[in-house]
């Protein structure tokens, strides 16, 4: 059985760090998260099918499913709670080819993206929507880097510390989801 334990990761992050995940972990990332959406992977994917750079390397990269909100006051940003991740699934697995090592977001992802997840060697995290004020405080510093024109759904960096997520879905094809549906089924 698996310790209770919080793992802490730094991104990037490794194909052994994503490796010695299992869904249900809970885990705790500093360092660098991207944020992208809809319109942002949208663009991604032009850029993918045309051969062309992207603004970001994907290479160990942690990509954030979220638009925040405007900062309030002496705040950098803010609320930034996760998006549902199935609106980027069929962008998803072209940017775990790039070497994309994990995402974050809610919600269930298609068979699809689990499969991708298990070729590419990828995890997908959940945060807990309608957390977004207390996920905030866990930015450090926010800067757009691509899309500024797309407003909250612009490409941002964000310097994390202790971002708290659990594993959805691992390189093994833990779920969960399923294993959490489950359990709360043997428990009634």
């Amino acid at each position: 059985m698996r310790s209770p334990a919080v793992r802490s990761l730094t991104t990037p992050l490794s194909a052994s760090d994503v490796a010695d995940l299992r869904a249900g972990d809970r885990v705790r990332l500093s360092g660098v998260l991207f944020t992208a959406r809809d319109a942002a992977h949208q663009r991604l994917a032009t850029l993918i099918t045309a051969g062309r750079p992207l603004p970001i390397d994907m290479a160990g990269q942690v990509l954030y499913y979220v638009g925040p909100t405007p900062p309030g006051p002496g705040r950098i940003i803010g609320a930034a709670g996760p998006t549902t991740s199935g609106r980027m699934d069929r962008y998803a697995p072209a940017l775990m080819a790039l070497g994309l090592r994990g995402m974050i977001g809610k919600g269930v992802r298609s068979a699809t993206v689990r499969r991708a997840i298990r070729t590419h060697g990828c995890v997908y995290f959940g945060a807990v929507g309608g957390a977004g004020a207390v996920l905030s405080k866990h930015i450090r510093n926010t800067e757009v880097i691509a899309y500024p024109e797309l407003g909250t759904e612009a490409i941002r960096r964000l310097e994390v510390e202790n971002f708290p997520v659990v594993v959805v879905n691992d390189t093994l094809g833990g779920d969960l989801y399923e294993t959490g549906r489950q359990s709360y089924a043997r428990a009634g």
